[in-house]
């Protein structure tokens, strides 16, 4: 007898195939956070560092965050550059203010365009030549270190032949569901990106806390390759450089930065829709990796429906608890590394939510992205 598939056994064993991609990044990439412990040192070390700001008419974001990071508890040498790229604001007599008070500050003021050259990869490049030492560690000018032991904890993270440091750009709390949706996205990227580095394959890192070395950068002619495309200068140009033994990840409550969130739906949507236009200029295995979990992702819950529905309730329940209770399992170890333990209590909601997250940014993948400063 000839064998017959019906159409809700398709479903049903659709919804399984899905099950098993979205388990098999919980338990072979994601588990890497969620139980990531710093490897045993023999040895202190520090290594003079420079940490490279660029700003424009960003002065009151200045006023408010710099101080966090010009009095790091960092007794080696080290120092801090902002360049001011054509600000029509107040940031360059803010900037000779703190001059006064923190002699490691060094600011590098532009008073022109880089014809060509859209976002801010020109003036970071600037910052990047002007660095003295070879330990770059880059954020930006609405970021403030979560500590005061940020500039140590993220330099220990070099160790022989490691040339890249990536390491986690969190957004404060504030009230509403909002904020939590965007801190919950947040976490959920950082869960990607760091996984993927731990596990050989790093393709990203956030310019809001990152570090790597000055020679890498030149060696690979800075930015140069991308410097058409609006943004890339974190993810885009780590992808094109990191390698599997090149690349090392700080998990630390003291090696995050803090960004204040956006406000307003709006603010966010226009926010994530720039960043998510680099995607296309990944590797083809990253894109591979990452479009077959954002695929399961979206068709977990209404293949768990119609499976419910037209197959047989119970089966797909089991299989449903299964996966929930291993997502749940990792998130809630990952926030506490990630010290976002209290969006624990939300995260059902922030996993529904994130089949209507791939609907709304999923043109930013085609669009052709807006030449922005940010």
């Amino acid at each position: 007898m000839p064998l017959i598939i019906h159409w809700q056994d398709v479903v049903f064993y659709t919804f399984i195939l899905v099950t098993i991609i979205q388990l098999s990044h919980y338990i072979y990439f994601f588990r890497r956070v969620a139980y990531f412990t710093p490897g045993v040192r023999e040895k202190s070390q520090q290594h003079p560092v420079s940490v490279v700001i660029c700003s424009r008419d960003d002065a009151s974001n200045l006023a408010k965050n710099l101080p966090g990071v010009l009095v790091q508890h960092y007794p080696t040498t080290h120092e801090v550059i902002v360049v001011n790229h054509n600000s029509q604001d107040e940031t360059k007599y803010l900037l000779e203010e703190f001059k006064k008070t923190f002699r490691h500050l060094q600011a590098v003021n532009l008073s022109h365009e880089a014809k060509g050259i859209p976002g801010k990869k020109y003036p970071l490049s600037i910052g990047i030549r002007e660095a003295k030492y070879e330990v770059l560690l880059l954020t930006d000018s609405d970021c403030v270190p979560a500590s005061e032991f940020w500039m140590n904890k993220m330099q220990e993270g070099y160790e022989e032949g490691i040339e890249i440091v990536l390491s986690y750009g969190a957004y404060n709390r504030r009230s509403g569901l909002l904020n939590k949706m965007i801190r919950f996205e947040t976490f959920h990227s950082a869960l990607q990106y760091l996984s993927f580095a731990l596990a050989g394959k790093p393709y990203m890192g956030v310019g809001r806390n990152l570090s790597y070395k000055k020679d890498l950068f030149f060696k690979h002619k800075g930015f140069s390759s991308i410097n058409h495309i609006p943004g890339g200068d974190d993810d885009l140009f780590i992808s094109k450089v990191s390698t599997a033994t090149n690349t090392a990840v700080v998990i630390d409550h003291d090696a995050i930065t803090l960004s204040e969130p956006k406000t307003s739906f709006g603010d966010w949507i226009r926010q994530k829709n720039r960043h998510y236009t680099t995607g296309k200029y990944y590797k083809p295995l990253h894109k591979w990796l990452l479009g077959s979990y954002s695929a399961s992702q979206f068709l977990f819950y209404p293949l768990f429906i119609a499976s419910a529905v037209a197959f047989d309730w119970r089966f797909a329940l089991i299989v449903f608890v299964i996966r929930m209770s291993v997502q749940a399992f990792y998130y809630y170890k990952a926030m506490g590394k990630l010290n976002e333990k209290d969006l624990f209590a939300w995260w059902w909601l922030m996993d529904m939510w994130m089949f209507f997250y791939y609907i709304i940014f999923v043109s930013a993948l085609w669009k052709k992205p807006k030449k922005n400063w940010a």
